[in-house]
C-alpha cells in the first residue's frame, strides 16, 4: 500500500507546481496586456485631441514658434512621430533629426539616430512616445540641454 501513496503524492505535487507556474506566467502575461492596453488607449486619446484641434485650425507648429522652439528633435518614430514629421513639414519648424531606439531599422525624411549618437543642439526634443514620457526624459535630461516636451502636453495644451 505504502508503495503506491508515494508515486500519487509526486504525481500531485508536480501538478500542483505546475499550475502555479501557470498561474504565475498567466498573471504576468496579464500583466504585460494591461500595459499595452493602457498605452494604446493614451495614444488613441491623444491622437484624438490632435485631430480635434486640428479641426479649430490650431496646430503644432504654432505652439512651438509661439514658445521660440524653431529646430526641433522627434523622440520616437512609430505611428505619432510620422504624424508630427509629416504636420510638421512645410511650416516654420526644422525637425534637425529624430531618435528612436530602434534607429537601424527605421526609415524617415529625416535622420534617426539613438540617444547615445545625439547630433546637433536643438531648441526642444518632442517625445512621442507618451505613455513612456518620464523615463525618456530622465534619460535624455543627462544628454540633452533642452526642454524635453511629451506630444501629448503639446496637444492639450492646445
Amino acid at each position: 500500500m505504502k508503495k503506491g501513496v508515494l508515486p500519487i503524492l509526486t504525481a500531485l505535487t508536480g501538478a500542483a507546481a505546475g499550475a502555479g507556474t501557470l498561474g504565475y506566467q498567466k498573471a504576468k502575461q496579464h500583466e504585460r496586456d494591461f500595459k499595452v492596453i493602457k498605452k494604446n488607449e493614451a495614444i488613441l486619446k491623444m491622437f484624438n485631441q490632435w485631430l480635434m484641434i486640428k479641426q479649430e485650425g490650431k496646430s503644432i507648429a504654432s505652439y512651438l514658434e509661439e514658445n521660440n522652439y524653431k529646430k526641433v528633435a522627434i523622440y520616437g518614430m512609430s505611428y505619432a512621430g510620422e504624424r508630427l514629421l509629416d504636420d510638421l513639414k512645410g511650416t516654420g519648424i526644422e525637425v534637425a533629426y529624430a531618435i528612436d531606439q530602434n534607429a537601424e531599422r527605421m526609415f524617415a525624411d529625416v535622420e534617426v539616430v539613438t540617444v547615445d549618437d545625439v547630433l546637433e543642439p536643438v531648441d526642444a526634443v518632442i517625445v512621442t512616445a507618451i505613455y513612456f514620457f518620464d523615463e525618456i526624459e530622465e534619460k535624455l535630461s543627462d544628454l540633452i540641454d533642452c526642454p524635453i516636451i511629451s506630444l501629448e502636453d503639446i496637444v492639450y495644451e492646445l
